[in-house]
């Protein structure tokens, strides 16, 4: 299968984003066709400084490597380096409804807190992502289930595009991750885990010290009772119990037997001993690849270059059939 998969670069990556992409993206190389992207065009739909956002390219790239990327089997790029993607995404943005546009719940979520200061790039992200996708004829896009309507979307279009112009685009499928994308902010666990939360007490960044870990993980919202449960309905421990299980490949109700009368005290501690002994090594290796951003820099520039060559045909045949090319 071609599965195309992506990241926001920024330098608060966090484990919910180790779980739930890095670490399965390197695991989907193994029998897949795939295409791994650094999405720096959708990280400046905020403001952004351009030193830090240089840094949180690398960082991104650092981070898909020491989670286990090998750049000799798939294709890891940076977005902005092929073209392509903002040309088609005009293409999709003309074949888009404004009501489309407007139903998508995640601009509805964030534009809502922005204002009048929602910058036109927000609006129009799905349009980009669709083009994302579609460029490479991906037939699987790993998303949290909060990107899911964005993917419904670019199905949606591409289909559209195949029944008004011919077949061009292939129609792909979200593929949404068991466990991992359902990680929870560790003070407000009713929210996913973000590295956009304005509170870092929230997540655990891949780059947090050991005592930074022991620190979040000893605040982390859970309640009164003294008994450990896998409930639902307690939010803030169910959060720590599905990272334990995790980290440590246990199934978060068998947790939850071993420390039914231990008490939240000796969960913390002992799930701050197994995230510090998972995380620890994984640290090291990013700031290793930090070292030398000149390497990490031809890896992109090699992959991007991958990646022009199969966006570059694929745009071709969608402006022929539409009747642009002469």
């Amino acid at each position: 299968m071609r599965i195309l998969t992506g990241i926001q670069p920024t330098n608060t990556l966090h484990i919910g984003n180790l779980f739930g992409a890095l670490i399965p993206a390197s695991t989907l190389q193994e029998k897949n066709d795939v295409f791994m992207m650094i999405a720096d065009y959708h990280a400046i739909t905020i403001e952004r400084k351009p030193e830090d956002l240089r840094k949180a390219i690398y960082f991104a790239t650092a981070a898909y490597l020491a989670a286990g990327v090998d750049p000799k089997r798939t294709i890891l790029f940076q977005q902005s380096q092929v073209p392509e993607h903002t040309e088609l995404a005009w293409i999709m943005e003309t074949i888009t409804s404004l009501g489309e546009a407007e139903r998508m719940t995640q601009f509805k979520d964030k534009s809502a807190s922005q204002g009048k200061r929602t910058s036109v790039g927000l609006f129009a992200y799905p349009m980009l992502q669709a083009a994302d996708i579609l460029l490479y004829h991906a037939e699987g896009v790993p998303v949290g289930a909060d990107q899911k309507q964005h993917i419904e979307l670019t199905r949606d279009l591409a289909l559209r595009f195949n029944t008004r112009f011919g077949e061009t685009f292939t129609i792909p499928e979200p593929l949404i991750p068991k466990s991992g994308a359902r990680i929870k902010s560790l003070s407000e666990p009713e929210k996913k885990m973000s590295k956009s939360a304005p509170s870092a007490k929230s997540y655990l960044s891949l780059l947090d010290d050991d005592e930074m870990i022991a620190k979040k993980i000893r605040s982390a919202v859970t309640d009164s009772s003294p008994t450990i449960t896998f409930d639902e309905q307690r939010t803030g421990l169910h959060n720590l119990l599905t990272i334990f299980g995790i980290i440590t490949k246990e199934k978060p109700d068998a947790v939850a037997a071993q420390y039914a009368t231990k008490g939240a005290k000796a969960l913390k501690d002992d799930l701050t001993e197994a995230i510090i002994l998972s995380l620890r090594p994984l640290r090291a290796e990013i700031l290793g690849y930090l070292k030398n951003e000149d390497e990490l820099k031809k890896i992109l520039t090699i992959g991007s270059e991958a990646a022009h060559h199969i966006a570059h045909d694929t745009l071709n045949t969608v402006k022929t059939n539409i009747g642009l090319k002469l």
